[in-house]
């Protein structure tokens, strides 16, 4: 939602949590936003990806540890793999893993 306020357009954000209790309606495909807490819990979040969902996944928990975070990224890769999906990284802390079928362009858009 867009509100103008002296002139200036104001965009108001909507916190998830706040509306959790709702069921989702009925998609194809979903976002679902995670973050990862300890490498045995990525089981648990490929399992969105394999289901068909988009999957955004916050690793900052883990970011202390190089070892872990390589662990972690690999794992992924093995997924986009396994799946004839995509990975690729938003940031050294987040990644956006696509289910079968679906590609990332990773060509950034520029306003000419």
């Amino acid at each position: 939602m867009i509100k103008m306020i002296f002139g200036k357009r104001k965009e108001e954000y909507i916190d998830l949590e706040d509306i959790g209790g709702e069921e989702l309606p009925e998609a194809k495909m979903y976002v679902k936003v995670a973050e990862l807490q300890k490498y045995d819990d990525l089981k648990e979040f490929a399992k969105y990806v394999y289901e068909g969902n988009l999957l955004i996944l916050d690793v900052t928990p883990l970011s202390v540890d190089d070892i872990e975070l390589e662990r972690v990224t690999n794992e992924l890769k093995r997924i986009a793999k396994d799946i004839n999906g995509d990975i690729a990284g938003l940031d050294r802390n987040h990644f956006i893993i696509t289910p079968t079928g679906v590609k990332i362009d990773r060509r950034k858009l520029r306003k000419f």
